[in-house]
């Protein structure tokens, strides 16, 4: 097992240093100004069998995801030149949707929303664990390289269209609320896989409200009346202790 730290604090750990043979390559962009912090990661990421190249500062950064053909961003929040926000907002708006994780020393909540606001995929306060940036990383990569821009959602015989806003179970349509169908857009959108609290507080209602209020469990209970009841086959469940999800089946 390898263990690396740097001088700023983060730490490399639980991991092994060699290329695990059934881990699929990607490649990696780090935007990171601390040059000793980008040589880590970019040795931690290569060691365990991905590509990753480095650039230093905002512009160089926001030059390099424009034109190389990424799977990640790992990018810095504070960077010379252009922040990082403000290179993940350009991309966007250029049309480049290439996942981006967010790496900073704020992490408050309003930071965290900041971020994700900004167009960030996820958001990583430091110090940080290698292990876990390298976890979160590979689940940017599956999610974008299979969900690409989708704009209609399926999950068996339920089907929602994000450009007409219209959620159908079979040949019955389902009228929902704003909110409703954000809930809903979300949870599909992550079909198949548990959606905590958390995730649904940043997501879809923007901690906007008191986290310890029970709107969660209620909105949960009308969506669930309108897409399950009077249908053979629920799809939307509770995983106890965990958080809700959405999938084709019953397990």
């Amino acid at each position: 097992m390898a263990s690396f730290a740097d001088m700023n604090g983060h730490r490399a750990s639980g991991y092994s240093a060699e290329a695990q043979p059934d881990r699929t390559e990607m490649r990696l962009l780090v935007i990171e100004d601390d040059r000793d912090a980008a040589d880590y990661l970019v040795k931690a990421f290569r060691e365990v069998g991905h590509v990753a190249d480095q650039a230093n500062d905002g512009e160089e950064g926001l030059v390099m995801a424009l034109d190389g053909d990424y799977d990640v961003l790992v990018v810095d929040r504070m960077l010379p030149k252009r922040d990082g926000l403000a290179v993940i907002g350009t991309l966007r708006e250029k049309g480049k949707h290439t996942p981006a994780l967010i790496l900073s020393a704020l992490g408050q909540v309003d930071d965290r929303v900041k971020g994700l606001r900004a167009g960030g995929d996820d958001y990583l306060s430091k110090p940080y664990s290698f292990s876990e940036l390298l976890a979160r990383a590979e689940v940017l990569a599956r999610r974008g390289g299979s969900r690409g821009e989708e704009t209609v959602y399926r999950v068996a015989d339920l089907t929602l269209d994000r450009l007409s806003h219209m959620v159908m179970r079979g040949k019955e349509e389902i009228l929902l609320q704003p909110r409703e169908f954000r809930l809903l857009e979300y949870l599909m959108k992550h079909a198949g896989q548990v959606v905590t609290r958390t995730m649904l507080l940043e997501n879809v209602w923007d901690y906007h409200f008191d986290p310890q209020t029970n709107v969660i469990d209620v909105h949960i209970s009308r969506l669930r009346s309108k897409i399950d009841k009077g249908f053979s086959q629920p799809l939307l469940h509770t995983v106890r202790g965990a958080g809700y999800m959405i999938r084709d089946g019953a397990r």
